[in-house]
């Protein structure tokens, strides 16, 4: 039998023989998957995060409601969208909700970005203003000249920046919709220019586990998107991302970089969450594969062994379930030079374990753009117990001021908490 006769019966066969891979992964079900939600006790007075020696931590502001994303804007003012899941009765599992906001404390969505500003330069912000309201689960923002871009979960909006304001005065103008529609478990959408600040990626996050409810539910999702600054021009930048929220370009190369939500309800083992360089036109897996060519037979409909065969294996595994949420290079002086241009990545936390992983912020050393190591600790002491699951808070997004600290937004406990190395 010639080869041209064999290629109907490989295809045939189980896309997992095809594509079997030789690494260190467990297999599926190796433990059972459970849910295991943390319960959040927040912080008592004198509590913060842990750094290493060296760094202060303080408490930058608080009074905040489900604080997310955070944005330095130019001339030192500082957004913060605030927005949480949204209770449907299509993203319900028994009595538990799945989406971003994983743990006992499930607060309504207030849907606006806050104006933060440090006026004295103390490490405080002094004023604390409502910038934008009456949105619809906002994180992505972004200024592009005299354009400020606000990413609701179903479309993309632009509004007139004028600096100082500490309320935004001009109407928004959407440019584009967003895929929401009723299976939106993931709803986040983060901004990031091109490097040359013509173009605006988008990262999408799917809106389930493995399109369980379908793959049109899924159109333009798990995606990183590319437009023009009108919002026209939409191309595919990199696909098969499930949820890439954390978006950056490494300082000194063209290569960008995401941290990536994987999938649950595999098992304590899998899958890993990661941190990787995106190529562009990569496909990187989701939702037929994992990790490179693992296929996850739970996807309905029919298989994609030619997208399995080029999935592209992820760079830096952050280990299962530790949600990586936001992230940043440090390209400031101000750390030691060991973190100078290494990444900060926020681990929101796990709810499909069975011990209680991420919560923290982990940092990852580079030099000339490549990674020189593993993911090491660096901001801790989120967890308080980790026997009874109980939290102080939970790490979503990162920022650099322009003194060099460094802002975390810890979601669950309303603060932003603040991070400079003594000198």
């Amino acid at each position: 039998m010639s080869i041209k006769q064999l290629i109907p019966a490989i295809l045939l066969l189980p896309a997992i023989s095809l594509f079997a891979q030789q690494d260190t992964l467990s297999a599926a079900y190796k433990s059972n998957s459970v849910k295991n939600f943390s319960k959040v006790i927040g912080w008592n007075t004198g509590e913060m995060p842990k750094a290493p020696e060296g760094f202060t931590v303080n408490k930058f502001a608080d009074g905040l409601d489900n604080p997310r994303k955070i944005y330095v804007l130019p001339n030192g003012d500082i957004l913060i969208a605030e927005a949480a899941t949204i209770k449907t009765e299509a993203m319900k599992i028994g009595a538990d909700i799945v989406g971003a906001g994983k743990s006992e404390n499930k607060h309504p969505s207030v849907n606006r970005i806050t104006l933060l500003r440090d006026t004295n330069g103390d490490g405080v912000a002094e004023v604390h203003e409502t910038y934008i309201d009456e949105l619809k689960q906002p994180f992505g923002m972004l200024l592009l000249g005299d354009k400020l871009y606000i990413a609701n979960t179903d479309a993309l909006l632009r509004y007139d920046y004028k600096p100082g304001e500490t309320k935004m005065t001009s109407r928004p103008e959407k440019i584009m919709d967003l895929q929401a529609g009723k299976h939106n478990r993931h709803w986040t959408r983060n901004l990031i220019a091109s490097q040359d600040g013509e173009k605006i990626l988008i990262g999408v996050e799917s809106g389930t586990n493995v399109g369980e409810d379908g793959m049109t539910n899924e159109i333009m999702r798990a995606n990183i998107l590319e437009i023009n600054k009108d919002g026209s021009g939409l191309k595919v930048y990199a696909s098969g991302t499930r949820n890439p929220v954390g978006l950056a370009w490494a300082p000194g190369t063209n290569t960008l970089w995401a941290a990536v939500n994987e999938r649950d309800e595999l098992g304590d083992h899998l899958v890993p969450d990661y941190f990787t360089s995106i190529k562009q036109g990569g496909f990187y897996g989701w939702p037929y594969s994992y990790w490179g060519q693992h296929v996850d037979n739970r996807v309905k409909g029919s298989p994609r062994p030619d997208l399995v065969a080029k999935a592209i294996v992820p760079d830096i595994s952050l280990g299962n379930h530790v949600a990586p949420l936001g992230m940043i290079f440090y390209t400031h002086n101000q750390f030691p030079s060991r973190y100078h241009d290494g990444a900060f990545i926020a681990e929101h936390g796990s709810w499909n374990s069975s011990v209680l992983q991420g919560y923290k912020v982990v940092f990852i050393p580079f030099n000339n753009g490549k990674p020189t190591g593993k993911p090491e600790d660096f901001l801790t002491g989120f967890i308080a117990d980790l026997d009874k699951k109980k939290v102080h808070g939970r790490p979503v997004d990162i920022a650099m001021l322009a003194d060099g600290s460094i802002l975390v937004s810890d979601d669950v406990s309303n603060t932003i908490w603040r991070i400079k190395a003594n000198k």
